[in-house]
This record gives C-alpha cells, structure tokens and sequence, in this order.
C-alpha cells in the first residue's frame, strides 16, 4: 500500500525568533524534549515494520527539529530501509550535518528555509553545499518579504543554478504589495503566484485522507494538517481501514502542503516526485494551464 504521512511529534519550539511565527524562541524543557524523542522513536519502529507498505515520509514540526540527535538517526535510519520511498524534513538547516554522510542521498531530501534575519547568507550557502556535494536533494526558499528582496537575489545568484528557490507568499500583505515586487517575486520563483492564493476545496476530493494523512506523536491520524478531525491512529493493528476518498469539509486550502494534493489542481503533475522536497519536475510552464482548472468530482 502507498502511503504518504506528514508527522508532527510533540515538539514545538525553535532556535530562531521570526517575528511572524508563533515558535519564534519558544523553547522546550527536558521533560518535552524527552517526550518528543519517545515518540519518534516509537514512529520509526512503525515504520520499519510496514514491510508491506511503500511509503513516504515528510516530517513537518512545529519548529526546528534537525537540531536534535533523535531527529537526525531517525532520518538517517528510514532513509536506508527499503520500505522507504522518500523521507523529507522542512528545516532552517542551521543544524551540524557531518551526520548525512550516513545517510541515503536517494531517499532523502530536504525542504530547507533560508531566514536572513537569523543566519547569514554564506553560512547558509555553506549548509547548501554541504547538501548538494553529497548529492542529496533540497529545495531553497525564503518567506516572501520585500525588505528580503536584497538578500534573494543574492541567494539566487549563489545558489547552484538547479537548485530551485520558491518563494512563500505573506498572504497578510499582499493587498499592499508594489506590482514591481511581485514581478521579482516571480521572476525568482515561477511558481509563487501558486502560493498566492486560498483554494476552493469544500465538496472537492484529495489525496489526503487516502494515500495522505497527518500524524501526531501519539499515533493520531488525520486527513492533514488543517482537518483536526481524527480518523484513526496508526498503532491500531485495522489503520488502515480508515484511508478511503474523502471531499474536503475545509471551505478553503491555503497552505502548500495541503493544497499540493487537491485533486482538481494536479499539482502532482508539477512537483512529480518531489512533492515532498518542493522540488518541481520538468517544466514550470505546466502551472499555467492547471491552476483554471476547477472541477468538484474527483479527476481521472
């Protein structure tokens, strides 16, 4: 059985202070930090007993994860075992990373977000580096503030040039944002007006619920992050029973790692295999004719 799980364990807290992120600086006690780490622990044994399944796995915390040692083996861990198609992790890759030349640069990948408030552009650039001579994937992105602007373009240039470098919309401000500011935004990620938007997904089918579902720490299934409804737990011997097709209860997605599986927009076309990493497939040129495309039935 195919299947693709998002995993938030228990830890919430972060090295970085952005100013629009709730974990901004929030840090955790021993006793959390205890309990996060049983917890994936736990999950990764789960893993490595799906001998049956094909699976998936991208690892979605609510902070910064990849500084912590458990973090590190666990991925290092499912990405040798051959039940593991794909494993990624959104990270600041502020982490050391002597530890991925234990890794399986065929399995693993990296969604990696650049903060230049918090980390200087070369030191980042070295962590790419370090990345890319190893021959792991990863994207590259930065949270779309103009006062950034400066900074991504200097990104872009540094950055080997098949590295992609997408751009997270500030939704918040996007009625104010200067049409030349947008027009760089663009031009530095083709794909951003994609994030620009909230989706119509209320009665539309998608591939969470079914080959896609959220995990907590405790095992708790979800359809995705946004649905707080459980469906079942993963530790029950019958989980499996609760994947089946689903139209969305949410009037609208606006997240990319919700809306990058609704149905109707295909988007499955354009991030290919690496929808996890954030890594489009081909060429960018598809977007265009996807994002008209809206149908309420579930697409063939």
């Amino acid at each position: 059985m195919p299947l693709t799980i998002l995993y938030r364990g228990p830890l919430n807290s972060c090295n970085y202070g952005c100013e629009y992120c709730p974990f901004a600086k929030q840090s955790a006690n021993v006793s959390q930090l205890a309990e996060d780490r049983v917890a994936l622990e736990r999950f990764t044994r789960w893993i490595a007993a799906q001998t049956n399944d094909k699976l998936a796995i991208l690892f979605t915390p609510w902070g910064e994860a990849l500084i912590y040692d458990w973090y590190q083996t666990a991925l290092s861990q499912l990405s040798h075992l051959p039940n593991v198609k794909k494993v990624a992790i959104q990270t600041n890759l502020s982490a050391d990373l002597d530890w991925v030349k234990g890794a399986n640069p065929q399995t693993l990948a990296f969604w990696a977000t650049f903060h230049p408030e918090w980390v200087s552009r070369p030191d980042f650039l070295r962590q790419c580096q370090i990345l890319n001579d190893c021959q792991f994937k990863f994207s590259v992105g930065v949270v779309g503030f103009a006062k950034f602007k400066a900074e991504i373009a200097a990104l872009r240039q540094e950055l080997p040039p098949h590295i992609y470098l997408w751009i997270n919309a500030v939704k918040r401000d996007l009625a104010t944002l200067s049409l030349a500011d947008r027009r760089f935004f663009e031009q530095i990620d083709p794909l951003y007006p994609l994030n620009t938007r909230d989706y119509p997904s209320l009665g539309k089918f998608c591939r969470a619920g079914s080959s896609v579902i959220s995990v907590d720490g405790d095992g708790t299934m979800r359809r995705c992050h946004f649905i707080k409804e459980p469906i079942g737990n993963i530790y029950d011997r019958n989980f499996a029973e609760a994947l089946c097709d689903r139209p969305c209860s949410n009037a609208t997605c606006h997240c990319h790692i919700g809306y990058v599986h609704l149905d109707y927009l295909h988007l499955d076309r354009v991030f290919g295999d690496g929808i996890l990493e954030r890594i489009p497939q081909g060429q960018f040129s598809v977007f265009d004719s996807l994002i008209p495309f809206e149908s309420s039935g579930r697409s063939k």
